[in-house]
């Protein structure tokens, strides 16, 4: 199934395409292509039975035209430079796509989380934690790092207290990272944010009429069949959300295997169903797929590859039957797949867009961390009451009292949630017409279109800055 072009050179063949569509100097475009800096990192932890066991460990910060860099800690027993140096470089185009003021990076160590203990993982990211810290690798307004595959909120947490214990009197110390515990300094919605960001994005492609002609489907949400590969955190958000909007999904593949029932599966019952018994196989369906990659070759609408990169590539990529591609994970169609999706004119929502919901709510909590004060608190109050008297004012206008209910609705201030989300919901609905609009410009296709728009933005940046002329 692997691409045999490295990740970070696939990176590379799209920036290219992007770059053939723009006019700056060549030798600035090559710097944007380069990796800034990368830090591989080498450690002993001992373990719970006493035996020492050497941990590998790398930071990348693919472009620093604009401080901090961002990007999220990956913990897979598969992490190599070449993914850590890809994924920076994708983060660097992503933030740019959709106006978040970072350069790109991105973290990963090499362990296989289910073999470690709690208390052993504890130990992998402090330790982790402290050599960045060494190497200045961390900090609020240098990098800022986040949660990504195999790292949530609670390793999170463990680098922040590292982190804070070894910079005491910091001000604005919380924002060494994102993706925090609440207590911490996080941020209400970030749990969810990758994955309303991929159902935003769907929703904003799936709205454009003259586009789902095109594809032979009928504008909107409902009633369209996904395909979910990848059971994750993403994945699951995204097909909540989407189920939330009439959308019907039909397959869920992992890595034990796939089910299938054309019927429609509750993915809330599916995870409590996993989460209790440890595989969907015996989830009630009509149908069951051992080989789980071959569920993405299933007939559907939507195929939300949300697990891994190069999962669909020149070999699958011809038995692929969905009508829209939407990248929920990282890399997960080989420049050769994206080719011949493309001829056939399969709808493939990138990767650099699609899934920024999550970094552009880890700039949200950065922004919170900064000002010391949580969304909502100054104005939530004062919000309620004015709506409350908009109210009082209408009643009085129409002689009639409206329901409790109505001004339980009404007479609110928005919460730090209500702020993220409408927050969210701008920067996908927005960047994802950007991106539309200039693949009509230019007569290409979204990745590409995306990838110039990020192009332009960083090259701006190192032009404003005179770094280049």
């Amino acid at each position: 199934m692997a691409s045999t072009i490295p990740f970070f050179k696939q990176v590379d063949r799209y920036i290219d395409r992007a770059a053939d569509l723009a006019s700056h100097p060549r030798g600035l475009l090559e710097q944007i292509k380069l990796c800034n800096a990368v830090y591989h990192v080498s450690f002993p932890i001992e373990r719970d039975d006493g035996s020492i066991k050497v941990i590998n460990g790398w930071r990348a910060a693919h472009s620093v035209h604009k401080l901090p860099v961002k990007g999220g800690i990956r913990l897979s027993s598969k992490a190599s430079e070449d993914e850590v140096t890809a994924l920076a470089a994708l983060m660097t185009f992503k933030c740019a796509l959709v106006d978040i003021p970072f350069g790109g990076a991105k973290g990963a160590i090499r362990v296989e989380k289910e073999e470690y203990s709690d208390r052993e993982l504890e130990r992998i990211m402090r330790r982790y934690t402290f050599e960045l810290i060494q190497k200045n690798f961390i900090g609020p307004g240098v990098d800022v790092p986040g949660p990504d595959m195999g790292v949530g909120a609670r390793e999170i947490g463990w680098m922040a207290d590292t982190y804070m214990a070894m910079a005491p009197g910091q001000v604005n110390v919380h924002g060494c990272v994102t993706g925090k515990p609440l207590p911490l300094g996080g941020i209400r919605g970030r749990v969810e944010a990758t994955g309303r960001g991929v159902f935003f994005g769907l929703r904003e492609a799936t709205g454009v009429a003259e586009d789902m002609e095109a594809l032979g489907l009928t504008p909107g949400l409902e009633g369209k069949r996904v395909v979910l590969q990848g059971l994750g955190n993403v994945g699951f958000h995204a097909c909540r959300f989407l189920q939330e909007a009439g959308a019907v999904v039909v397959a869920v593949a992992e890595r034990e295997g796939a089910i299938h029932d054309p019927s429609g599966i509750d993915i809330e019952e599916l995870v409590r169903h996993r989460a209790e018994e440890g595989s969907l196989l015996d989830f009630p369906v009509k149908t069951r797929i051992e080989e789980s990659i071959s569920a993405i070759e299933l007939d559907c609408d939507i195929l939300i590859p949300a697990a891994l990169e190069n999962q669909i590539t020149a070999e699958n990529a011809p038995r692929i039957k969905a009508r829209i591609i939407a990248e929920g994970a990282n890399g997960p169609v080989t420049v050769e797949a994206h080719d011949i999706l493309a001829e056939r004119g399969v709808m493939m929502i990138p990767d650099v867009y699609l899934n920024a919901g999550g970094v552009t709510v880890s700039y949200f909590e950065w922004l919170k961390n900064l000002s010391n004060v949580r969304f909502g608190r100054l104005n939530n109050r004062f919000e309620a009451a004015s709506n409350g008297r908009t109210l009082d004012a209408v009643e009085t206008l129409i002689g009639k009292e409206f329901s409790s209910s109505v001004r339980a609705r009404v007479a609110v201030g928005a919460r730090e949630d209500d702020i993220v989300n409408s927050g969210l919901e701008d920067t996908m609905t927005s960047a994802y017409h950007h991106i539309r609009e200039a693949a009509r410009a230019r007569k290409t296709d979204l990745r590409t279109a995306a990838y110039f728009l990020g192009l332009e933005k960083v090259a701006v940046a190192y032009r404003e800055r005179g770094v280049f002329p």
